[in-house]
């Protein structure tokens, strides 16, 4: 069957109403459409080939190393600059001063001059400066519980405890990968236009992928530098268990708020996807056997989820309860009825928790990458194309798009207390952005246009006395503090999925919800919110490491493989 006799209208996408609740946002999943898993298909498909043309690093884990793949038009490098640093300085905070590796993503292969001159500045990062030849900007932090563990094991020919490496998942964590002009990096409009980074945040990924294999590196190497001649490298399945944590706050939560149109390109695209499946009449054996075994792989990977945090841990359980519910859906037939994936997922609305219904969506689009793996070119976006005002609109139209997109927030009692609990601000002691208590602290002089919602009921609320023939462009010159919320009403009229459907300053908001939903268009896994405000996540873990890409597994690689699969 033709990709386009399955277009989406054979099901409908599921409405903004449905999917853009933060609740429902907050237990997205990674997916075929996560941007490290596009980012490993390319490097695969295309052939890119893997160079360690530098590893400067003494006994001590000091130095520097490059890394360099190579592709079909270009070539991009990690460089690697690795420190000693005294526990007592380690610290996730973005106003650190000092980490025990920091990176730059160059474009090409680095001279020594090179070398020399990002010596001096990637270690500093913020106080540094880098040129638009480095891509990337970027460090990280030893796990205290694992990397001395690692290390003391190979040193002494034995492999490190599994059930530690399943606890924590990572022996470093970033703390900021920066990318976009950052530091003096290159723009992404200077590269976008290039294939391998078409797709968004491919550069950002493209690092913490080869960071990854430069941090087992260091520790092997760092193992043999202990014991010359008696250390053991790491068994080839226990290495792969190892990915790249990442400890992300409150800086990176206004993003989705910041960039509408981008995030309905996200939204849309997996929608699209989803819809896609739905709309296949019928599934063969060999997607059934698929979509079994990757069911298995989805709980395995659910029970090396761990975490401490309440929230986190009731949806763990109930998503363990949704697994096994699924799984005894598909042995009643659930696959041999007619439009199979509909009919599922129809019944999972109401059977599953959101954690398992999104999961769902995700696991529904493994066996069929020949289907959606077209859709990742449609996640870019020209934001600037959709920052102009159309002044003609009438308030009449303006009024209707408001009361058919914004209805939640016009129901909304705004003069309660609890509505505007909460107010978006930047510290300027910790130079990120803080979620601030209205009523407690001096901080509302000082908000941030983070709260669309309670912005279009102001809106509404001036237009009550206009006619319904009159310019928006006229409205705003006698009211310019709208400006900028109309202008976001315009975009979601044109991108529907463009609003986060939710009050964002209300005292029932979790950032994490927000932090969530981008990690997983990433790829992250295993959540594990440290409290309503930060999260701590793995990055490539399971995946192939970067000499291994030719080989590599794509049946899920993210889930662990299954012991009696791979025999």
């Amino acid at each position: 069957m033709k990709l386009d006799q399955l277009s989406p209208d054979r099901v409908a996408l599921r409405s903004p109403e449905t999917v853009m609740r933060l609740a429902r946002m907050g237990s997205f999943h990674q997916s075929r459409l996560s941007f490290m898993r596009v980012l490993l298909r390319r490097l695969k498909s295309e052939n890119w080939r893997f160079e360690r043309r530098a590893f400067e690093i003494d006994g001590r884990g000091v130095g520097h190393a490059v890394y360099t793949m190579h592709g079909p038009e270009r070539s991009y490098s990690l460089v690697a600059f690795a420190h000693d640093l005294p526990p007592e300085q380690r610290s996730d905070r973005v106003i650190a001063t000092a980490w025990d590796t920091t990176f730059t993503l160059f474009d090409g292969i680095p001279s020594g001059a090179d070398i020399e001159r990002l010596s001096r500045n990637v270690p500093l990062q913020e106080a540094g400066r880098v040129t638009s030849s480095e891509l990337t900007v970027s460090r990280a932090n030893r796990s205290g519980r694992l990397f001395e563990h690692v290390v003391d094991c190979l040193s002494r020919g034995a492999q490190p405890d599994r059930a530690q490496i399943d606890a924590v998942g990572y022996l470093m964590r970033t703390t900021a990968v920066y990318g976009s002009g950052k530091l003096g990096a290159a723009d992404r409009e200077s590269i976008c236009d290039r294939p391998e980074f078409a797709v968004p945040f491919q550069a950002e990924m493209l690092t913490v992928f080869l960071i990854r294999g430069f941090v087992l590196d260091l520790v092997e190497h760092m193992a043999e530098a202990r014991a010359p001649g008696r250390a053991a490298k790491l068994e080839p399945g226990l290495r792969r268990a190892f990915g790249i944590g990442n400890s992300t706050g409150l800086g990176m939560a206004p993003f989705l708020l910041n960039h509408p149109i981008l995030l309905n390109n996200w939204i849309e695209t997996r929608e699209i996807a989803l819809a896609r499946v739905r709309a296949l009449p019928a599934i063969t054996p060999a997607e059934a056997q698929a979509f079994r075994i990757m069911l298995r792989r989805g709980r395995r990977n659910v029970d090396d989820w761990h975490s401490e945090h309440p929230i986190q841990c009731d949806k763990i359980a109930g998503l363990k309860s949704d697994l096994t519910r699924l799984a005894a859906r598909l042995d009643e037939g659930a696959l041999d009825a007619p439009q199979p994936w509909d009919a599922l997922y129809r019944w999972s609305e109401t059977a599953l928790s959101l954690e398992g219904q999104e999961l769902l969506v995700a696991l529904m689009m493994e066996p069929y990458g020949a289907l959606i793996d077209d859709l990742p070119s449609r996640m870019s976006a020209d934001e600037a194309a959709g920052f102009r005002i159309e002044g003609a609109m009438t308030v009449a139209r303006l009024r209707e798009i408001l009361e058919r997109d914004y209805a939640w927030a016009l129901g909304t009692d705004w003069a309660h207390p609890d509505a505007q609990a909460r107010a978006w601000y930047v510290s300027a002691e910790k130079l990120e952005p803080r979620l601030g208590e209205r009523h407690l602290e001096p901080v509302a002089a000082y908000e941030q246009p983070l709260a669309p919602g309670r912005d279009a009921a102001l809106l509404y609320g001036t237009l009550k006395s206009e006619a319904g023939d009159t310019r928006v462009a006229d409205v705003l010159l006698r009211h310019p503090e709208h400006r900028h919320i109309l202008r976001r009403v315009q975009i979601a009229a044109r991108h529907p999925y463009a609003e986060i459907r939710d009050n964002t300053v209300g005292s029932d908001v979790l950032p994490i919800d927000l932090l969530r939903a981008k990690l997983s268009f990433f790829g992250a896994c295993h959540f594990d919110p440290r409290s309503d405000r930060w999260v701590r996540i793995n990055m490539f873990r399971n995946a192939p490491f970067p000499h291994e890409i030719a080989d590599m597994e794509f049946a899920g690689w993210t889930y662990p493989a299954l012991p009696e699969v791979l025999s």
